[in-house]
């Protein structure tokens, strides 16, 4: 297994709540999660806002630690490995971010953003690899000169794709990678990240609210509400006969080009 994850819970500071004197009280965010993700697998991980799914995704790279429970990495348990002892792992699982205007430094052209990562990591031939990067997601080589600002956003979404595979992963996190672009871009990014996924051997992780698009890239669904996992199931299996009512109502919601269609 790429991943395990063992009844897994995070709790995190209510800042709403928080008194004037004293710590904030916890609120619970995920309450005792437990799947694994095999090797090769593109899992969807999908629920609506606040289910915990981006909480999720970053307990699992270690972005945020765990109150309670296992994370489990290539037979690797990280759950509160300190820093200095993950370093060595980060290269192996990296995370693409929903919104890359925030998550690509403006003030760095795309070639630095690209390359910033393989410095830390001690990769040689840098700039080679940023091209062949580029070259991976789809993009001119010409780019690397050029600023975020200076992109559309599907083309910012490929430099953070690019970024990510640049360190050769095994392990890819999508938060919501599509949300923010239109039809067109979205088809083109979830194309990518399939062909991606089959050519380099990539395991995947994709968090998303819409069923839609877990359909098209995913081959097994984890459906979250409130912290909690109600379904999980393969994405053909899901769509066809949904045993959560929770997963019921998210599939209704999917629009449908004909409005006398019904999923369920």
């Amino acid at each position: 297994m790429m991943y395990q994850i063992k009844d897994l819970h995070l709790s995190l500071p209510d800042m709403t709540r928080k008194p004037l004197l004293g710590p904030a009280p916890r609120i619970e965010i995920l309450k005792g999660l437990t799947f694994d993700v095999p090797k090769g697998a593109v899992l969807g991980i999908v629920g609506g806002s606040g289910s915990g799914k981006s909480t999720l995704g970053r307990a699992m790279l270690r972005l945020l630690e765990p109150t309670a429970g296992e994370v489990v990495f290539d037979g690797q348990t990280i759950t509160h490995l300190r820093e200095n002892a993950l370093r060595p792992l980060r290269r192996r699982f990296q995370m693409i971010f929903q919104d890359p205007m925030s998550s690509l430094n403006p003030r760095r052209r795309v070639g630095g953003i690209i390359a910033g990562p393989l410095h830390l990591h001690g990769f040689d031939g840098v700039p080679g690899r940023v091209a062949e990067a580029l070259d991976m997601v789809g993009l001119p080589r010409h780019f690397s000169r050029r600023y975020p600002h200076e992109l559309s956003g599907g083309q910012r979404q490929r430099v953070g794709i690019a970024r990510a595979i640049a360190l050769q992963p095994d392990f890819i996190l999508a938060d919501e990678i599509v949300s923010g672009l239109d039809v067109s871009s979205q088809a083109q990014v979830l194309n990518l990240l399939g062909e991606l996924v089959r050519d380099l051997g990539l395991t995947l992780a994709f968090i998303s609210h819409d069923l839609s698009v877990i359909r098209r890239l995913c081959n097994r669904v984890v459906v979250l509400h409130q912290g909690v996992i109600v379904e999980e199931a393969e994405t053909a299996q899901l769509f066809d006969a949904p045993k959560a009512r929770y997963t019921q109502e998210l599939l209704q919601a999917i629009p449908l080009p004909d409005p006398f269609q019904k999923w369920l």
